[in-house]
């Protein structure tokens, strides 16, 4: 999946002469929570967040002494110094930055120019998608040794049953790198016929589980 299958196209900007005041008006108006900031060629030269009007906005008990605050322009607090993405960019890049620099919200601009925008709230979405958790279904976890083909395998067991697989993950195993978690949603309610068919050619089935009963 890349970034311009889930990006926001309809971007709401000012310039970077407009007020602060007209920065809290739109946040407030349109419930959001970052402006990008953009030239007269919708170039991106700067970003503002919430928070920056926040700390811009004269405290409510002394709204009369520092009131020509809000009529500074967006210029003397916006952020230029900004992470942007590509529209041609992987959506799990995308999520890795997010996290590496603890952002909420990343520009996507193409030659300089604003095309998008992605706000965590995109991404959680796309994760959900992606693991197909929005469709109904069963998830079945495996423990599978780390080598090549084993994928291969198991898909072969759930074709046997011809059981639909909606999506697939795979993480390592915390205390064993030879071996991964792999993670199956699949459209049925009812997995356990193809788990226990997992179970006799010797896979480690994590989940579901029944109590009492080993996971060998």
């Amino acid at each position: 999946m890349i970034v311009e299958t889930i990006m926001n196209e309809e971007i709401i900007t000012l310039n970077p002469t407009d007020t602060i005041h007209s920065a809290v008006l739109i946040i407030r108006e349109k419930r959001i929570r970052h402006i990008p900031i953009v030239d007269d060629s919708f170039q991106l030269v700067g970003l503002v967040s919430d928070r920056d009007i926040r700390d811009a906005a004269p405290s409510i008990f002394r709204t009369e002494e520092y009131k020509n605050d809000l009529q500074k322009p967006l210029s003397s607090i916006m952020k230029t110094e900004i992470i942007t993405g590509h529209p041609l960019d992987f959506v799990e890049e995308i999520g890795a930055v997010f996290c590496d620099n603890n952002i909420s919200c990343l520009p996507i601009v193409k030659g300089r120019k604003l095309v998008g925008i992605i706000t965590g709230s995109d991404l959680l979405h796309s994760y959900v998608e992606l693991t197909g958790v929005n469709q109904p279904g069963s998830q079945i976890e495996i423990r599978i040794p780390d080598k090549a083909g084993s994928l291969h395998d198991i898909a072969h067991i759930f074709k046997k049953r011809n059981t639909n697989i909606l999506s697939t993950l795979v993480y390592p195993e915390k205390n064993a790198t030879d071996y991964k978690i792999l993670v199956i949603r699949v459209q049925t309610m009812n997995p356990f016929m193809v788990v226990e068919d997992l179970k006799k050619e010797g896979y480690t089935v994590l989940w579901p589980s029944l109590p009492g009963i080993s996971h060998e």
